[in-house]
């Protein structure tokens, strides 16, 4: 009985271990059948430096009062296109007292002046007609006489001017701002009866209006410091605007600059660039743009998708796993190139045929998302 019971138990326990065998070997074999393999392929690579920054005018003014007052009429709006010379505003003067009373001061005081010397110089012309004095004396009489009149005349200008800002019969320049240049007025920051400061040595004055030539437009941006050393002067790029999808606008650099601005912890170069834009365009002043430029090109290049690539944690030399056989994948180094950020240049190490492991992609669901968003070549 204990002997037929034995049998029994051991009978029980082989087939039990060559189900497990079997359940473990299964498993194992599924595991490996899920991976996906992609091959390599030949494709054109470019690496891209994008600047960011905005759309501005090449040339941009801002008219400024040539004396303080008062804003007495603005003649435009902001978007009226105007041509040079074009009158935007007038300011209306108001004079300061204590200097309107200076002003009179010197008048009466020249006005003495010039009358006590025109009644020596009418004397001493008499007395020179009758060969009294000598021509000497005349004509200092009348140096002085000339003088104190040019002062009289000199005293009476400075009063109109402090009054109303030009002199009775003259040009209004001082009180009239015209336009510098033919453009689009940007920007108009005053408004009628605003008080304005004149530009001077000691102060920038007060903006009365801006304007711009819109038909010459720049990009101004940044370029990080790792790929300023890439770009030059008279390179073409693409510029790409915010406001308007779709549509590139191509350019040309006209300046790196040749020092940079740490922001941020990064070094960033500021760049320029001429942009093409279409006259019957609906551009404006500011938009935010982007800038592509091109860094490097190969075309017809053996490459892989850089989702596939393996790092040694040590060395941190990059590899793949390759198909050997029957669900057996090897390790093989490879040499990289050139990247774009989703493919990269294989230049030694593989073979057209090889077949590489998808390593990271164990399930049908992350094949399928891994599909959406690939949505290339494999």
């Amino acid at each position: 009985m204990n002997k037929t019971v034995k049998i029994i138990l051991a009978i029980v326990v082989i087939v039990l271990l060559a189900f497990v065998l079997k359940y473990f070997k299964d498993a194992n074999s599924k595991d490996i059948s899920e991976y996906k393999v992609e091959t390599p392929f030949y494709t054109s690579i470019n690496t891209k430096a994008v600047a960011t920054g905005k759309l501005n005018p090449e040339e941009e003014i801002e008219l400024k009062p040539q004396i303080s007052g008062i804003v007495d009429e603005i003649m435009v709006e902001e978007g009226d296109k105007v041509k040079k010379g074009d009158l935007i505003a007038t300011i209306r003067v108001v004079p300061n007292e204590q200097n309107l009373v200076s002003a009179k001061s010197r008048i009466t005081t020249a006005k003495l002046s010039y009358e006590n010397s025109k009644i020596l110089y009418d004397r001493n012309k008499s007395l020179f007609d009758k060969g009294v004095i000598s021509t000497q004396d005349f004509e200092n009489s009348e140096l002085s006489f000339m003088q104190a009149k040019e002062t009289y005349h000199q005293a009476q200008n400075d009063y109109q001017i402090i009054k109303e800002g030009s002199v009775s019969g003259g040009n209004s320049a001082n009180t009239s701002i015209v336009a510098q240049i033919a453009g689009t007025i940007l920007e108009i920051p005053v408004r009628e009866g605003n008080q304005v400061i004149e530009s001077n040595n000691f102060n920038d004055g007060t903006t009365i209006a801006t304007i711009a030539d819109m038909s010459k437009m720049i990009f101004e941006g940044k370029v990080d410091e790792a790929e300023v050393g890439k770009i030059q002067e008279g390179k073409k790029i693409n510029v790409v605007l915010g406001a308007i999808q779709g549509k590139e606008y191509p350019a040309v650099l006209t300046f790196v600059a040749p020092k940079g601005i740490e922001e941020n912890g990064a070094v960033q170069f500021t760049i320029k660039a001429d942009v093409e834009i279409d006259l019957n365009a609906n551009i404006r002043a500011g938009y935010s743009a982007n800038a592509e430029i091109d860094l490097e090109n190969k075309d017809e290049v053996l490459a892989i998708r850089e989702a596939l690539l393996q790092y040694n944690r040590i060395t941190e030399e990059p590899f793949v796993e390759v198909l050997d056989g029957d669900n057996n994948y090897k390790k093989v180094d490879v040499e990289l190139g050139l990247s774009d950020g989703i493919n990269v240049e294989i230049k030694k190490g593989l073979k057209e045929d090889d077949q590489i492991k998808v390593w990271n992609k164990a399930s049908e669901d992350n094949e399928d998302e891994a599909k959406g968003k690939k949505g290339g070549r494999h």
